[in-house]
């Protein structure tokens, strides 16, 4: 997981110490070899100020970095904004590594990003009941990205927190998509509300909601279609589902491995319909981590989720820290 971009940091970080070897314990030689280095401009108490020629080389050389690991533009000038204020004139021991401190202050610099929009599903379900039942949860998303899929996982997960489910099966359009529900269902032993193909799903979801409230259900959720081809019917029918339905949640899904096509769509859902927050599939297969850095800032709704495999266990509440870990871990 992430492994390209960990392997580009931690050759990013040689490559600052290759730079900057040639500096030497001796004040003197420090003060020789400055501009040569182009980041030692002082040396007071034996200690080196980082100058702004020095830093915008080293950003130079991790902005690309970031930018081919599927980081967004945008996400990219806000963690190089925030390095330059934290590097330039910052003073540093002579033999303390300048690579330790820019990593370091990477770590934190992308923490900030992930922290910035945080939210406690558990913590929302839990206070959410006292107000009323069932918590209406509407998946949005296109097709294709593990939505229905990351549905039953949800359930499972409630269900494994002891509350009740039922599934609505929202997406009328795609072929197979109510079958495929339904199997879910099977499994878990969820009912499945459902209408005939090309049904008004905000229907569907009404009567998957009025079912709730008669049983006593905790949540409803909501398949919905993706079908992006059609961009102007699937956003006219996502604004009815809310306006008809009012759902507690709108959770936008897609695959991390979709890079920045994943966060482009969060943007283009979250603008057209609103969205509460992002599960991320297939994180497990991600070798670059961009998108999980991008989809909350771009968007500034949390990340609820993670999906890390196939079966309904492989579902991870999101933690920054957790995220961070596997990005930086033994670099």
């Amino acid at each position: 997981m992430f492994k390209s971009l960990k392997e580009k940091l931690s050759s990013f970080k040689r490559k600052i110490d290759e730079k900057f070897k040639s500096e030497s314990k001796s004040e003197s030689k420090v003060k020789k070899v400055g501009l040569k280095d182009k980041i030692v401009t002082l040396v007071k108490d034996r200690e080196i100020i980082i100058d702004e020629k020095g830093v915008s080389e080293i950003l130079e050389d991790l902005e690309i970095i970031l930018l081919e690991s599927d980081v967004a533009f945008e996400v990219v000038e806000e963690i190089s904004r925030n390095l330059r204020e934290k590097l330039v004139g910052r003073r540093r021991k002579i033999g303390e590594k300048l690579s330790e401190i820019v990593i370091n202050e990477l770590k934190f610099t992308i923490l900030d990003i992930l922290e910035k929009n945080k939210f406690d599903f558990d913590e929302f379900v839990e206070l959410k009941l006292k107000e009323k039942r069932p918590i209406n949860v509407v998946f949005v998303g296109v097709n294709g990205t593990g939505k229905t899929t990351t549905i039953a996982k949800v359930a499972k997960r409630l269900m494994d927190f002891g509350y009740s489910v039922v599934l609505a099966a929202g997406d009328t359009f795609r072929a197979g998509a109510i079958e495929q529900l339904e199997e879910h269902g099977r499994r878990l032993g969820v009912r499945v509300v459902k209408h005939k193909m090309g049904g008004d799903p905000a229907a569907v979801i009404y009567d998957a909601i009025r079912h709730a409230e008669s049983k006593e259900i905790d949540f409803v959720l909501s398949d919905t279609a993706g079908r992006m081809h059609t961009k102007k019917n699937l956003i006219d029918q996502l604004a009815k589902i809310k306006r008809v339905t009012k759902p507690d949640l709108t959770i936008f899904v897609d695959e991390s491995i979709a890079g920045n096509d994943a966060v482009e769509r969060a943007r283009m859902f979250n603008e057209a319909v609103g969205i509460d927050g992002t599960i991320l599939t297939k994180i497990d297969a991600d070798p670059k981590g961009g998108t999980a850095i991008s989809i909350s800032y771009v968007t500034e709704k949390p990340i609820l989720f993670l999906g890390t495999g196939q079966r309904y266990e492989d579902l991870v509440k999101f933690d920054s820290n957790w995220l961070v870990e596997r990005i930086f871990g033994g670099i």
